[in-house]
């Protein structure tokens, strides 16, 4: 290894070893963990995609459309082989490579040691979009659709483009998002310096695998499906504007203000490709929590190249024995699994947590399994549902973290039940029998249901509820 590549993977190895060993430490939250690994699952034993709702009690037999199959597939095949330890180290690979790959783009329009610096930054700021879930598999993706395009922006690797697609292929049976490299791709083709010609040729190719799906082309009506539909615009929080609230959102906000004075003083320019890449995601970030990542991802490439004129002045510190960056780098990567739930335990016991316990009721589920005669059918806090969709299938929730899968009217209904206003005339019509109810989320209806004489408990611990019918 040459000593500017061995440096590089020094300080490759330095940005990403923190986030890895981070990503380890995060808990399992269940909304839309579970339910895929469930859908996972079923098309695997039934070899086809569920086309019907099998999940839900209120929802079963309706026709659904699962476009993120794929996701569900290879979670579940993970689980299978290496149960929550392998799903753990796959959240690491992932995240190693999308934020690798945004690394090496920063890296080219700057240097080693800024790229490092903006990744850690970057990591920091996007650690809240971490959650196991379909859209971790998109980020590998969108990291080397920027890269590609952005080398092709220079003038180099033109064979690279041809990844595009099979990028899309493979995207569109992920997650819905599956539009961001075909945007990508306009934006360069509209308004970048590369040779275009080939690029045109790619983006129709590109489209032509977004048709490559269970779907076919009806994976388009589910895409402005999902992009209108009201039950996730009006209750599912990711697709709510940011706010600046917390330590992560004040990151991104205060990078984000801080960019426009940046951009003004450095002597490197933005091109009319990097602005709309900045603007247009930008306004994506700030019209949905869903978004802020992706553009986090650009404003991180943006940002090393608006810093790469002064960053050039330390280009000549590197390390003269490039064994000793090689061995030092591997070492860093390596040091991260001992942060892998499997290995921690063995010297940090168990103190961190594995799952989102307040979310996910391990202990409720395991005793209500042994419980097949309790009367259904079962209503409980919508994330304890998305839980028990994987977990305790012989109980199907009432609803469940699948946003889309009920009316924004069943939604509406659910809100008001959680805050104990019209709750037993609701369960009497829908002949509800059991209750799973959170601690942390439902306290009044728990409270309500307890003085109520038409039920009566029968488990309690810190995070879940148990309360069946006994009057009828």
């Amino acid at each position: 290894m040459s000593r500017a590549r061995s440096d590089d993977f020094l300080w490759l190895s330095l940005a990403l070893m923190p986030l890895i060993a981070i990503s380890f430490l995060l808990a399992i939250q269940p909304q839309d963990y579970w339910w895929a690994l469930r859908v996972g699952q079923d098309a695997l034993r039934g070899g086809a995609i569920p086309l019907t709702d099998t999940i839900s009690a209120s929802q079963q037999n309706q026709p659904i459309i699962y476009q993120t199959w794929l996701s569900g597939v290879i979670f579940y095949i993970v689980y299978q082989l290496g149960g929550l330890p392998l799903t753990f180290l796959l959240r690491g690979i992932l995240l190693g490579i999308a934020y690798g790959m945004i690394w090496a783009t920063a890296r080219a329009v700057s240097n080693p040691r800024l790229a490092t610096v903006l990744v850690f930054i970057l990591g920091l700021a996007s650690g809240n979009n971490w959650a196991m879930r379909n859209q971790l598999l998109a980020y590998p993706l969108f990291a080397l659709c920027l890269w590609i395009l952005f080398q092709w922006q220079n003038s180099q690797n033109k064979q690279s483009l041809w990844a595009l697609p099979i990028i899309t292929l493979l995207w569109v049976n992920i997650h819905g998002s599956f539009v961001l490299p075909l945007i990508l791709t306009a934006a360069a083709l509209l308004f970048g310096k590369g040779a275009r010609k080939p690029l045109w040729i790619v983006f129709g190719f590109m489209l032509l695998a977004t048709l490559i799906n269970p779907f076919g082309y009806k994976v388009w009506n589910y895409f402005f499906f999902m992009l209108n539909s009201p039950s996730d615009q009006l209750f599912a929080f990711e697709w709510m504007p940011p706010r600046n609230e917390g330590w992560q959102m004040n990151i991104f906000f205060a990078w984000t203000i801080l960019f426009a004075p940046l951009a003004g003083i450095s002597p490197r320019r933005l091109s009319a490709f990097e602005w709309i890449l900045f603007l247009g995601f930008g306004w994506l970030a700030f019209t949905g929590m869903r978004y802020v990542i992706w553009f986090l991802f650009i404003l991180t490439i943006l940002t090393a190249a608006l810093l790469s004129e002064w960053a050039r002045r330390f280009d000549k510190i590197q390390n003269k024995f490039p064994i000793v960056n090689l061995v030092f780098g591997i070492s860093m990567l390596a040091s991260s699994l001992l942060f892998l739930h499997g290995l921690r335990e063995k010297w940090l016991g168990d103190s961190i947590r594995v799952y989102e316990l307040s979310t996910t009721p391990v202990a409720a589920a395991a005793w209500l399994s042994q419980r097949p005669e309790l009367p259904g059918p079962l209503w409980t806090d919508y994330a304890f549902g998305g839980y028990l969709s994987f977990n305790l299938q012989s109980r199907k929730p009432w609803m469940d973290s699948r946003f889309n899968a009920f009316p924004p009217e069943q939604w509406a209904e659910y809100t008001q039940v959680s805050r104990a206003e019209n709750w037993q005339a609701m369960f009497d019509r829908e002949g509800i029998n059991l209750l799973m109810l959170s601690q942390t989320s439902q306290p009044k209806l728990i409270q309500a249901v307890t003085e109520s004489k038409i039920w009566c408990e029968q488990y309690r611990d810190d995070y879940a509820v148990i309360f069946v019918r006994c009057e009828k």
